[in-house]
């Protein structure tokens, strides 16, 4: 698959999937107007990649703000990957989150209940040493 790249908006936060090397990120700001337009191809591309593909996965996601309309397309998203890390491929998600931001540590720590196979890490630093 051919990699992806869209360049964040006022709305829509910057999303580099790199399916050749296996990293995905997405980060900055998600409350687009129309969420499922945003997200709909991105989800459905990560949807082939990870049926497909056999390389390690790692994710970083590096969010200052998000709705829930893109909370729903992250749950999508983390579902595909503990199903992926299920069959048993390597699947990292890094959650990336601002050393004093403890709104968004918080929404990491409740994302990782929701793993058991892929590991979930969150990290704290600076959103902006992602992409």
């Amino acid at each position: 698959m051919e990699r992806i790249t869209r360049q964040a908006t006022k709305r829509t936060p910057f999303v580099d999937l790199n399916f050749p090397d296996g990293r995905l990120v997405i980060s900055g700001e998600a409350y687009p107007e129309d969420a499922a337009a945003f997200f709909g191809p991105l989800v459905q591309a990560m949807r082939e990649f990870l049926a497909s593909g056999t390389t390690d996965v790692t994710v970083d996601i590096a969010l200052l703000y998000f709705n829930s309309s893109a909370t729903k397309a992250l749950m999508v998203i983390f579902r595909l990957l503990e199903q992926t890390a299920a069959r048993g491929r390597l699947v990292t998600v890094n959650w990336i989150h601002r050393p004093h931001d403890e709104a968004m540590a918080e929404f990491g720590e409740d994302f990782a209940q929701d793993f058991s196979y892929a590991k979930f890490v969150l990290v704290r630093r600076d959103a902006a040493d992602v992409a």
